[in-house]
């Protein structure tokens, strides 16, 4: 998934990507720095450098999401010249109210560059002139630039004005990316007339920008890496099968997607941010796209192996690339500086949804359902919320409301704003979506009201000794007797199961076929002779899994659910019910960002710069997966699969309270020697979350299981092979 997300947005993309392969050949991008390259008027006829221009200026009057989307889509064809520079200078140019330079670099007919670092002086002069000395360096494209974009130190504070590239001194570097020059630029007591200075920008605002359509380049580099080596492992054999099917190939490859999504996610998101929270949006991509680009490159060099480190390869272009976009924005640490001093004085982005036409209709008839059901408290409430399939309202009806994704965002909006909370179904959560699917319309009478209302506890008699991850492996037997089925086997890791009054179990009653195959579903009464269940204490010394014996436990046939020997596939509905579930939040840690900027509060002292970048690493992945949520939420709000966005912010989801955990943990310093006990102050607190945390990679799916999907079914690598095979 790209950085735009709308139809518009793909289309945009797709035509980028059109133009881009028709008229920049490979060939071109190790023809040397020098003039403006050939298709450069052509990129002004297709309107590209003015995408976010306003159009009594000449551009297209969109906005910088739709510049970001050509950046990138460029990016991945490694365009070289000036038009990233270009853009970003009109970038500038637009924040300020000197709007009338525009026209110029919009059509082609002048190119600009923007200096990010310089030590330029000004004097003011009575007509509002600056007289201007001193140096900037480097500057993206500054020997191709007919215009600068500069900051000059003032008595006033810094300022930025646009001037005349041959009223200065442009001396080429020799540079790290082939494809593109950077250059020294020298102004000796050059007079800036006052039309030049750019009223209204400040160096945060520069910054900003350059953070977004930088780090939108940046995403596109990576995208090339991520695509380029994915194709190659699945077609470079060694040892007799496709790289791409070793799981270190594979996991590598999938750990690339992430980050990707991630850089595309947070550019994505400071394309959409104002004021504040333009400014902590803008850091966190700083943080993360440039980072993802430099990694994607490495790793893809890693992939291609020998070939990848050749000259005549073009990876390494794109590695030279990403090592030139982080320079130029400075290094993360310097970002990271930025989110954890926003992030600590409050800022933050609420992700909010902007609604098609003709919600706020539906959703004043929710809101007066849910006013009604507010009246009403405890049971009543929880069974009215039930009843009016509140609860799981994606489900059809009468279970819930067959709601499309518009509805399901107005429902979790207005409970909230109405401060009703949907009933606590734990397990029963993953329970319902099956029952509803493929059980009998005597079972889903009998269980599913209890279990919406909250008030039917159950348990997963899924996992066993020798069949965790490989669940398909499970060996406990399912016998047919008059009436029914005998069940004989062990069950573990089992949440809850001590408190459970119902459990779904799957079970083997045929050996015959593949292993996915002879499997059956069944609901076993917790309470039934021959059940034993025993606690398991976890690290943390408290009791929530279970190991469960069945010993000829019997399971009348009125409780099988669907077919007899297709449990498999009632199960896989079970399971991806579980994983959506499991990687939605902090798992009841209570380990998420806000948890943890509370503890830094209360510390008494100032974080040192590694501590506060530890920090901003956490709030970055933390933001990361909120913007992933929001794509996807989107993307199904446009009647369109999330595609890896969705894959990603599952893995990211498991393991980011742990993240969050060990970084309060390294604060608390010395005193981490405390025990893990929640009751124990900040210490305690977090040494239990440590502690607790550890499992949440491992019972919602394990992270080398998800980057195996994410491998296979997002990348399209090659399955593991068979055992035996």
């Amino acid at each position: 998934m790209a950085i735009g997300l709308s139809e518009e947005h793909e289309a945009l993309r797709e035509s980028v990507s059109g133009w881009a392969e028709r008229n920049i050949p490979s060939e071109l991008l190790r023809a040397g720095t020098e003039g403006r390259p050939a298709f450069w008027s052509g990129l002004a006829e297709q309107g590209l450098l003015g995408l976010h221009v306003p159009e009594e200026y000449g551009g297209s009057g969109y906005g910088l999401l739709e510049a970001a989307v050509a950046v990138e889509a460029l990016a991945e064809r490694m365009a070289p010249g000036p038009f990233v520079p270009t853009v970003l200078a009109s970038a500038v140019i637009n924040a300020s109210k000197r709007r009338e330079h525009l026209e110029s670099f919009v059509d082609g007919t002048l190119t600009a560059a923007v200096a990010l670092t310089g030590t330029l002086t000004g004097t003011r002069r009575e007509d509002g002139s600056l007289v201007v000395s001193g140096t900037a360096e480097p500057v993206l494209g500054g020997s191709l630039a007919d215009s600068l974009v500069l900051p000059v130190s003032t008595p006033e504070g810094e300022e930025w004005v646009l001037v005349d590239a041959s009223s200065a001194t442009v001396t080429e570097i020799k540079s790290l990316d082939l494809t593109r020059p950077v250059a020294k630029v020298e102004l000796s007591e050059a007079v800036v007339p006052a039309e030049g200075v750019l009223d209204g920008v400040e160096t945060s605002d520069v910054r900003d920008l350059a953070a977004i359509l930088l780090g939108a380049e940046a995403a596109g580099v990576a995208s090339w890496c991520v695509t380029a080596a994915a194709e190659y492992a699945k077609v470079r054999v060694q040892f007799g099968r496709p790289i791409g099917q070793f799981q270190g190939i594979k996991h590598k490859l999938s750990r690339m997607l992430v980050a990707l999504e991630q850089a595309r996610a947070t550019v994505w998101d400071a394309t959409r941010a104002e004021g504040q929270e333009l400014r902590f949006a803008a850091a966190v991509a700083g943080v993360m796209a440039p980072d993802a680009a430099v990694r994607c490159a490495k790793d893809a060099i890693q992939t291609f192996g020998g070939i990848g480190y050749t000259f005549e390869h073009d990876v390494h272009l794109y590695y030279r690339r990403a090592l030139t976009l982080r320079a130029l924005l400075g290094s993360s640490a310097e970002w990271a500086a930025t989110v954890t001093e926003l992030s600590l004085q409050g800022v933050s982005r609420e992700m909010e949804i902007d609604l098609p036409e003709g919600a706020e209709a539906l959703r004043e008839s929710i809101r007066a359902e849910i006013a009604e059901i507010a009246k009403l408290e405890g049971k009543e409430q929880k069974r009215a919320l039930a009843d009016q399939g509140f609860v799981m309202s994606h489900l059809p009806k009468p279970w819930g409301r067959d709601a499309k994704p518009l509805e399901q965002v107005l429902i979790a909006q207005e409970l909230k704003a109405a401060r009703v909370r949907l009933p606590a179904m734990i397990i029963g959560a993953w329970v319902v979506p099956s029952i509803a699917a493929y059980g009998t319309v005597e079972q889903q009478q009998r269980f599913l009201p209890k279990t919406l209302s909250g008030e039917l506890i159950w348990c997963q008699l899924f996992s066993e000794p020798g069949a965790g991850s490989d669940l398909a492996s499970l060996q406990m037997k399912a016998e047919k007797v008059e009436g029914g089925w005998k069940l004989n086997g062990q069950k573990i890791w089992t949440s809850v199961a001590h408190v459970a009054e119902w459990g779904i179990c799957i079970a083997r009653n045929s050996s015959e076929g593949s292993k996915h195959e002879g499997i059956t579903y069944f609901l076993v009464d917790m309470k039934a002779p021959g059940v034993t269940v025993r606690p398991l204490t976890e690290m943390t010394g408290e009791n929530l899994f279970n190991e469960v014996f069945l010993d000829d436990v019997f399971v009348p046939d009125d409780l099988v659910v669907g077919e007899v020997g297709e449990g498999w596939k009632v199960a896989r509905n079970t399971l991806s019910n579980e994983r959506v579930s499991l990687s939605s939040g902090s798992g009841g840690t209570g380990a998420s960002v806000p948890d943890l900027l509370g503890l830094v509060g209360r510390l008494g002292r100032e974080l040192t710069p590694v501590e506060a970048q530890t920090v901003a690493e956490v709030v970055c992945e933390g933001h990361s997966i909120n913007a992933l949520s929001l794509r996807v939420t989107l993307k199904q709000l446009a009647g369109a699969e999330p595609g890896a966005d969705a894959s990603v912010r599952k893995l990211l989801s498991t393991s980011h309270a742990q993240h969050v955990s060990e970084t309060a943990v390294e604060l608390v310093g010395a005193a981490a020697v405390t025990a893990a006990d929640m009751k124990l102050g900040d210490a305690g607190y977090w040494n239990r979350a440590v502690l607790a945390t550890r499992a949440m990679t491992i019972y919602g799916g394990t992270t080398e299981v998800q980057l195996n999907i994410i491998g296979e079914r997002m990348l399209g690598l090659p399955r593991d092979p068979e055992p035996g095979k």
